[in-house]
């Protein structure tokens, strides 16, 4: 791309050409027809340079803000491509059409249709991995999880290799631009991120280059003293490696091998990394450079005669034996090959010299398989098998390795998604994960707050899958806590475990209120009960655990009147069961005659009747006078329902031959428990009017009772023991003259 002057560049003028940018396009136009000549139709660049014009006279493709024109640095990226990688057709039109639809010029649809699905799959992946930098999403790029989600959203290598010359052009173009923070910003991702992707993909030469402009844009004054240094030393190191060089020449020439041999001095950042390694300045760094000999021999005699220029270099000169590296044996699993030895030359100076092939060297230059093994970089097991699977495909490639990279999909993660916060840090999370998922991911406090989130903009719920590349931001409320059913919204253990947990002790506070409100209340009443009571107890009212228990009783889904009323009824039945379960037809039955002279089998109870298995119903609480009937339960005990019973309904539809008729016997002396619902105006001395009428009448006990006061309503719960329904009548009757009641009624 030419040289321009930023500080003179009207980001507003859209996008007009300066006279230096339009001759460059034209001779870059020229340039890339003639480098894809073999590889592109013959009206390609007719078409795209149609195309093209097209946009531009509609307006399309303005300069960024930052006075980048677009168009001028896809024509140096599509350039640059075919000359440090390998021509490809689909590629450099890609480069160029991606940037169209990404302004709107077009749909994927037309280039599809246009241009072919190749490119399309190119221009889409190039188009989402575009959308992380409109997301702001580069200030993750030196986390793990931004290259992770690169990959998930290039989906095909060859966009992966797209980006790094374009990272490269990139580099190139803002040496001397105004914004600093800007140049910083990118330097930091090459040399994080794309650097070390080229160095992986075998691309060395863009990877030095890569490595030295972001040393130079992020230490410029560091880069300014090696390149100065290097620079003065030029003469001097040119005249030994021309010394260094002579003899070994002459005796490659002896034995008759083809080669071509070549000094090169290290890249500035290599020299840097060296420097803070060692610890020391440039004038003690003595291996500055590197001797490289490439030999052209054929296939077959590759290694022999690489191991035959080794043995004549090191009868010359005294290798240093702990600095070989043989990757030639076995080469690196980026496929790059080369017999690497440090030799102790003239004037007692280090010297690397590297020994390949042609074929070789061109693997090392423009190598395109996948080197992940790249220092300090953490290794992954499925991205090592994946890149070397790419390897071998590339060894035994013979119509290009750009032809075979068409079928290489990157689906190495789809099994994760990569999602945003709105300050654009970056989180990996299981396929699948829900927003309550990542917001116990931040923090377990956030997710036990949740209400939901918005996702790209939008509301979601709690529910809502995630997908790589989302941007989400959780709502929380002070009062929300988690549910049960949030077990079934989340994937991942921290949540789960989380949820579970939180339950779990909130459960364990509420069974202690529970526990505690009970206790009080036993201790109101002056009742004891041992541990193996309340376990009875606990059995008897069909709860699995003491916590269940306790739990309802706290959130008040259980009345402790009736806790009592079956602590009673424990405590006073001293009668033991029957070891025999009986049916309803082994019962006696008392024979009644009906008006009619015929006779019909009717249940008795009562004190004088003995041999029957029988209880009252704590669903009705029946007392002596009530309408009543049997239902004999699967235990072979007989219930006594009242007839009025909120159950009787369903017992008779289900089970009608369970049913009994039952009456009562006569007279009894036992007091039966009965509950009276009262409502009235919240009077002071109201309750004390009601308890002391209880009190007076005869054969009545006050069991407990239970009130609440709200907006000057009275509402209270009294269970009393009682007689037989006289009694009760009587009674009721009785509170209702109570200034202040407005109603009584008898619970059902």
């Amino acid at each position: 791309m030419p040289s321009v002057d930023f500080s003179k560049i009207n980001t507003t003028e859209g996008y007009h050409f300066t006279d230096t940018e339009k001759a460059w396009a034209v001779s870059a136009v020229r340039r890339l027809s003639t480098l894809t000549n073999s590889c592109a139709a013959p009206d390609d660049f007719s078409r795209i340079i149609r195309t093209v014009r097209k946009a531009v006279a509609a307006g399309f493709c303005g300069r960024d803000r930052h006075g980048i024109h677009p168009l001028l640095h896809d024509l140096a990226t599509a350039c640059s491509l075919c000359e440090r990688v390998s021509p490809d057709r689909s590629m450099t039109i890609a480069i160029i059409m991606s940037r169209l639809c990404r302004h709107g010029c077009m749909s994927s649809d037309i280039v599809n249709k246009e241009w072919g699905e190749d490119v399309g799959h190119l221009v889409d992946g190039l188009t989402k991995v575009a959308g992380l930098y409109d997301r702001g999403a580069s200030a993750s790029v030196d986390t793990e999880n931004f290259r992770n989600l690169l990959f998930t959203f290039a989906q095909d290598i060859r966009v992966i290799i797209i980006m790094i010359v374009e990272r490269l052009e990139l580099m190139r173009t803002i040496n001397h631009h105004p914004d600093q923070v800007f140049v910083r910003e990118v330097a930091r991702e090459a040399g994080y991120l794309y650097a070390p992707l080229a160095h992986r993909l075998g691309l060395y030469a863009i990877k030095s280059e890569l490595e030295d402009m972001s040393l130079k844009y992020t230490n410029r004054d560091i880069y300014t003293k090696i390149a100065r240094k290097l620079n003065e030393t030029k003469a001097s190191r040119d005249a030994y490696i021309a010394a260094f060089i002579a003899p070994v020449k002459k005796k490659l020439e002896q034995e008759g091998l083809k080669f071509d041999i070549k000094g090169r001095t290290k890249s500035i950042y290599s020299i840097w990394n060296k420097m803070k390694k060692q610890r020391v300045d440039l004038d003690h760094i003595y291996d500055l450079f590197a001797i490289r000999i490439i030999l052209d021999t054929p296939l077959p005699k590759e290694k022999s005669e690489c191991w035959l220029a080794y043995s004549l270099i090191t009868d010359m000169y005294r290798p240093n034996p702990s600095r070989m590296k043989d990757w030639l044996s076995i080469p690196k699993s980026n496929g790059y090959e080369s017999l690497h030895i440090t030799v102790y030359g003239p004037d007692e100076r280090w010297v690397e010299v590297q020994i390949r092939t042609k074929r070789m060297d061109l693997v090392a230059e423009k190598g395109l398989a996948a080197h992940w093994k790249y220092k300090g970089i953490k290794s992954e097991n499925n991205l090592d098998a994946w890149m070397n699977n790419v390897r071998d495909i590339l060894e035994t490639a013979e119509s290009g390795p750009m032809e075979l990279m068409k079928n290489m999909r990157m689906d190495i993660y789809d099994k994760e998604v990569f999602v945003f916060t709105p300050k654009g840090d970056l989180y990996k999370l299981p396929f699948g994960a829900t927003v309550l998922d990542f917001a116990f991911h931040i923090h377990s406090g956030l997710g036990c707050r949740t209400t939901g989130a918005r996702v790209n903009g939008r509301n979601e719920k709690l529910n809502y899958r995630l997908s790589s590349g989302d941007t989400v931001e959780i709502m929380t409320s002070s009062t929300q806590t988690p549910k049960r059913d949030w077990l079934g919204m989340v994937v991942t253990s921290k949540a789960r475990n989380k949820i579970r947990a939180s339950i779990k002790e909130r459960e364990n506070r509420q069974a202690e209120l529970g526990k505690e409100l009970l206790e009080r209340r036993f201790k109101n009443r002056k009742l004891e009960i041992d541990d193996s009571l309340l376990m009875k107890l606990i059995k008897k009212m069909g709860y699995k655990t003491v916590t269940d228990f306790y739990n309802d009783i706290a959130s008040e889904n259980t009345d402790i009147n009736d806790v009592i009323g079956v602590l009673e009824s424990l405590q006073e039945n001293k009668a033991p069961e029957p070891t025999e379960r009986v049916s309803a037809e082994e019962f006696a039955l008392y024979k009644s005659p009906d008006p009619d002279g015929q006779t019909s089998d009717i249940l008795i109870i009562g004190d004088n009747v003995k041999g029957l298995n029988y209880k009252m119903a704590r669903c009705c609480n029946p007392i002596y006078g009530d309408d009543v009937f049997g239902f004999v339960s699967a235990e072979g005990v007989i219930k006594i329902h009242r007839a009025d019973c909120p159950n009787a309904r369903n017992i008779r539809e289900k089970s009608p031959y369970r049913i009994i008729d039952t009456r009562w016997s006569g007279k009894i002396g036992t007091q039966f428990a009965a509950t009276l619902n009262i409502v009235g105006t919240d009077d002071i001395g109201i309750v004390t009017n009601i308890t002391s009428i209880i009190n007076k009448h005869n054969n009545v006990s006050l069991r407990s009772i239970n009130v609440n006061s709200q907006d000057g309503l009275f509402q209270g719960n009294v269970l009393v023991g009682i007689s037989d329904t006289a009694s009760l009548d009587n009674l009721i009757k009785k509170i209702k003259t109570v200034k202040g009641v407005k109603d009584v009624v008898r619970s059902k």
